[in-house]
């Protein structure tokens, strides 16, 4: 037979308290309000970022390619339902932008001879980061000294990232993606 210290008999009788403030802090937890996230979406227009074109998948995305290398865009990806496109600014010494236009093509009627392009424009922005070296020295009987130099290291780090929602800059390119497609250009399918 094994006998029961004090002890243990006082542990014993600290397991109800315990759940009791377990309980009790979980439902502080759930009567504090949920705190709200502002949404930056609403989805209320489908016109920004989409356009329905005369044409088949096919061509929409030749004729968005098009244009976006006759804006100097290099391309990343091109297929007959996605086109990819990236540029380099450097607006100021110390900023530099990257932008990323993507296009989906696809069928809007059942013989392909519509299709309706979606376009999202990204910007990224990058930052000069710079930082100073120094260099350790140490002494055995001084111990360590860390001296400054004048070397630094320059970085270009992501600060922001962000999709365009300008109406007039997808206006723009869907007027230049219109005047290709209407270019005797484009392959016949």
């Amino acid at each position: 037979m094994v006998k029961q210290t004090r002890m243990d008999g006082w542990r014993r009788s600290l397991w109800p308290l315990a759940w009791l403030a377990l309980a009790g802090a979980l439902t502080a937890c759930a009567s504090e309000p949920m705190k709200r996230v502002r949404s930056q979406e609403d989805f209320s227009s489908t016109a920004t970022y989409s356009r329905l074109f005369d044409a088949t998948p096919a061509q929409t995305c030749e004729a968005a390619r098009r244009a976006l290398l006759s804006q100097g865009y290099m391309i990343n990806n091109a297929r007959t339902d996605l086109v990819e496109g990236q540029k380099s600014f450097q607006p100021e010494p110390e900023v530099h932008l990257q932008m990323l236009i993507r296009v989906v093509c696809v069928p809007e009627s059942a013989d392909h001879g519509i299709s309706l392009g979606f376009v999202t424009a990204l910007q990224d922005r990058y930052a000069l980061k710079k930082s100073a070296n120094s260099a350790s020295l140490g002494v055995g009987a001084l111990g360590s000294v860390s001296l400054p130099f004048a070397a630094s290291n320059d970085s270009m780090i992501k600060v922001g990232s962000e999709t365009i929602a300008v109406d007039s800059f997808y206006e723009n390119f869907f007027d230049l993606v219109k005047r290709f497609l209407q270019s005797d250009a484009l392959p016949e399918e």
